[in-house]
């Protein structure tokens, strides 16, 4: 790959009527968001036409401030490869950044499988980050009757509520504010309304902080608030109306000290051959056995696990492994009971890996 590469994709969601037309819009008129391709579903869904001023072949079009619109025609796979081969061929002459808009009743995960793990596309692109927008008016509604909407708030590295002002009780918006860090305690919540709420509070969500030239683990892994958590909701009628946030639990798994590289592996393999589809979001910064110098990091999406990658140091002095997972219908303690078994936590032996593959459930009820 030549110089520019990888390209952060940022992953823009939320369910029908959450308002990413008007976000997308807004952000599109802002400088910082020059030199970059925004792939919608159809033109007609998101209303842009004011900025057109040309339209290419191949649903490609060229916006007023030199950005770049693309219609998913095909699969994702085959828009993002256009992408790379006109990068190269100099038909594009740079990319900065690529926003990808789902449909409202989309299950992110697909789109950031697309991104992790296509051998060709992973050289090109970086995932940046999930930004998944939630209507204040209808969002608790939305939440109670779609679980597809409790995964794109699970799987969200900022959520952004929208319509605030259209909302007649404050005390709903508070609610909705809590249930939204109840389901994902790890992500910035935000208010489209704010100022503040631009083009580098939504994005730049990655491991690596601009701001800073360094990578920020804590800001991405979102340490301070994903600590072991779930959602059990309160009693009667409220709880049923919240049962699909209940199947939601988020994971914070530390260990001090180095473990070596085949304890992580096993453990990661067995974790998404046995739940990968119940596995939404993963991410890590691991201390190998092999090299306490250099961490790994590890990023993962249901079965799909980003091509793991080494730092050239500790950005922030903290050593150890600490992974934060957000699973869906997890069988209670599985994660856990099987990250203590392969870190070598004395209260658990560590399982036989021919035992494991054959029955990896076992380990639940140990």
């Amino acid at each position: 790959m030549s110089s520019g590469f990888p390209i952060p994709v940022s992953v823009l969601t939320g369910f029908l009527g959450a308002g990413k037309t008007t976000l997308l819009n807004r952000l599109l008129r802002d400088p910082a968001l020059a030199d970059t391709a925004v792939i919608i579903n159809e033109f007609g869904e998101v209303a842009i036409d004011h900025l057109l001023v040309e339209q290419a072949s191949d649903g490609i079009i060229q916006l007023s401030d030199g950005c770049l619109c693309c219609t998913v025609h095909g699969e994702l796979v085959d828009t993002l490869a256009d992408l790379v081969d006109r990068l190269q061929t100099g038909r594009i002459a740079r990319l900065a950044r690529i926003v990808i808009e789902t449909t409202g009743l989309a299950d992110p995960a697909p789109v950031l499988q697309s991104i992790m793990g296509h051998p060709a596309l992973v050289q090109a692109f970086r995932l940046d980050g999930v930004v998944t927008l939630v209507d204040a008016v209808n969002g608790s509604a939305t939440l109670d009757a779609h679980v597809e909407a409790v995964k794109q708030v699970a799987v969200a590295d900022r959520i952004v509520l929208t319509k605030a002002d259209l909302a007649t009780d404050p005390l709903d918006i508070e609610a909705l504010r809590t249930r939204l860090r109840q389901i994902n305690p790890g992500a910035e919540l935000l208010d489209a309304g704010d100022s503040r709420t631009d083009v580098a509070a939504l994005f730049d969500c990655g491991l690596y902080n601009p701001a800073t030239k360094s990578a920020d683990v804590r800001r991405w892994l979102g340490e301070e608030a994903a600590h072991d958590h779930h959602h059990h909701g309160d009693h009667g009628d409220h709880d049923r109306d919240h049962r699909h946030d209940s199947r939601v639990r988020s994971h914070a798994l530390v260990h001090d000290g180095p473990v070596p590289f085949s304890a992580i592996e096993m453990f990661l393999d067995l974790l998404r051959s046995a739940h990968g589809e119940r596995l939404l979001r993963m991410k890590g910064i691991i201390e190998l056995l092999e090299d306490p110098a250099r961490p790994l990091v590890v990023h993962g999406v249901q079965k799909i696990l980003h091509p793991p990658a080494r730092l050239p140091s500790w950005p922030d002095g903290q050593r150890g492994t600490r992974l934060v997972l957000i699973t869906l219908d997890m069988p209670e303690d599985y994660v856990r009971r099987l990250f203590a078994a392969f870190t070598n936590r004395p209260s658990i032996d560590t399982p036989d890996r021919a035992a494991l593959e054959n029955n990896p459930l076992a380990i639940a009820g140990r």
